[in-house]
């Protein structure tokens, strides 16, 4: 049998998980809170009266900024508070509030120093999500594939490196990569597999330690011929879904 082992959601882009214990998923789009604010790092041209995808390296990211793993931060959807733990006192403000993006932009960009391409501005726009696909997918990781990717490397490996925002017991390893086309009842929802996921730098920075200690895509390209380890769904049919329950494969 197959389940969902545990639910995340990632409020900034490339800053830290937020566990669930349950979600609604809504036909063609995305998680809810998920990637709905990013920091642009030098200018990116994302308009924000006309949103659309941007590559994740016009923003703050863990593929090119590993130090954002060092603070720990957490998303208040109510208030629009983000909370950030690490590098001096405790920071929060409102994101949704033009002296809280302010007062955002100021922490960041004395915490990044040197990595900062330009000023760092706080983005977002109205049902706009900053994926790294462009579309209003949801995001699986296989815990089997991840121990598979511990065998390959020789370490423990955080399922957090793939963040997802479904991460699945019960499949065999690689089995997600199978999956493209089909369908499965998850919860109360449905969905189809879209797409693969191919891996970047990012899975190579410890959650924990902000350090870059292994070469995640680099081994899989080397062990596998390609880099991929996970998978994109879009939401066919809308429901709840909550940890412990059963996804289903037509």
């Amino acid at each position: 049998m197959t389940t969902i082992a545990s639910l995340y959601r990632y409020p900034v882009k490339g800053f830290s998980a937020e566990a669930l214990d349950q979600a609604e998923l809504r036909p063609r789009h995305r998680f809810d809170h998920d990637r709905v604010y990013a920091i642009e790092n030098g200018p990116s041209g994302f308009d924000p009266a006309a949103p659309a995808y941007k590559p994740k390296a016009k923003f703050l990211c863990l593929m090119k900024n590993a130090r954002l793993a060092e603070l720990e931060t957490r998303f208040d959807t109510a208030t629009q508070v983000w909370s950030i733990e690490g590098h001096g006192a405790p920071f929060a403000a409102d994101l949704s509030d033009p002296a809280g993006r302010a007062a955002t932009e100021a922490f960041l960009t004395e915490f990044m120093g040197e990595e900062r391409r330009g000023p760092l501005k706080v983005l977002s726009a109205p049902g706009h999500a900053f994926t790294d696909v462009g579309k209003p997918y949801i995001s699986f990781i296989n815990l089997a594939s991840v121990a598979a990717v511990a065998e390959l490397v020789g370490a423990p490996v955080d399922p957090l490196r793939f963040r997802a925002n479904i991460n699945l017991d019960g499949l065999a390893p690689w089995q997600e990569l199978e999956l493209v086309g089909r369908e499965a009842t998850i919860g109360a929802a449905r969905v189809r597999f879209a797409k693969r996921t191919q891996r970047c730098a990012a899975t190579n920075v410890n959650p924990d330690t902000a350090a870059r200690d292994l070469e995640i895509p680099a081994t899989l390209l080397r062990a596998l011929d390609h880099m991929d380890c996970g998978i994109y769904a879009d939401v066919i049919e809308g429901g709840e879904i909550g940890v412990g329950d059963e996804l289903q494969l037509d």
